[in-house]
């Protein structure tokens, strides 16, 4: 096992946005809310040089406050989603360009062969030449899951997109995992700077998220600000495997 390229992050090599600006690029989040947070910049910046942008959202979100009375989970679900779509329109991508697939979170890895086949369909109309995932070891069970539902469904196709993943909970030193050294992993930043004000606009846009807007749920999830500012660096961290 090798040490996570996260534990010194600053010593990553940058690159520029133009390394990667090719069109139609695929923004795959686990929940609403994580491609803001991981992918955020690129976003901006992809959509800055008029490249065609889609995102796709695999879970309902609703989850994160499951003993909420006032919002069960059509209310939250549609609340996430209007979050979701405020967000993403801040950082310039059309609202017709975003998907929510809805499936359960908190347990997308038992639902995700019923969702293969629409992924593939999915997939197979955009034909994406880059996919953002969720970094495929991710220690959030929902964004392994995501990973391997995206990698299943290109299985079937005759495509060949550049993946690019992103992560999101190793970002917390106590949940981080370790590479392993079968693997070549490729780790570097991409320089989010002239967008990084932009991006801390959308993530704002997730209020069920991070302030008390749902309180009625004591066990109700909620991003803390330590959790938040690994996402507010002016760079974003991208990971691919050889």
């Amino acid at each position: 096992m090798t040490a996570s390229p996260l534990t010194n992050p600053d010593v990553l090599p940058c690159r520029s946005i133009k390394e990667i600006a090719y069109s139609p690029v695929l923004i795959v989040a686990p929940h609403p809310d994580d491609e803001t947070l991981g992918c955020g910049g690129a976003i901006a910046l992809l959509r800055s040089l008029n490249c065609d942008v889609r995102v796709l959202v695999i879970s309902n979100g609703t989850l994160s406050h499951p003993n909420s009375l006032k919002y069960p989970a059509p209310l939250l679900q549609a609340l996430r989603e209007s979050e979701t779509l405020e967000a993403l329109t801040k950082l310039g991508v059309n609202p017709d360009n975003v998907t929510f697939c809805g499936l359960q979170d908190g347990s997308i890895s038992t639902q995700y062969i019923s969702a293969i086949a629409s992924c593939s369909a999915y997939l197979r109309e955009i034909a994406p030449q880059i996919i953002f995932l969720p970094w495929r070891y991710d220690p959030h069970p929902d964004h392994r899951a995501t990973s391997k539902l995206i990698y299943t469904a290109l299985g079937n196709l005759n495509l060949s997109p550049r993946i690019i993943e992103y992560p999101i909970w190793d970002w917390d030193p106590r949940q981080r995992g370790n590479l392993t050294e079968s693997e070549k992993v490729t780790s570097w930043r991409l320089d989010i700077a002239a967008v990084v004000e932009l991006k801390k606009q959308a993530i704002a846009c997730y209020r069920s998220q991070i302030t008390n807007l749902i309180d009625d749920d004591p066990e109700g999830f909620c991003l803390t600000p330590e959790m938040l500012l690994n996402f507010a660096r002016p760079w974003e961290v991208y990971l691919e495997v050889e």
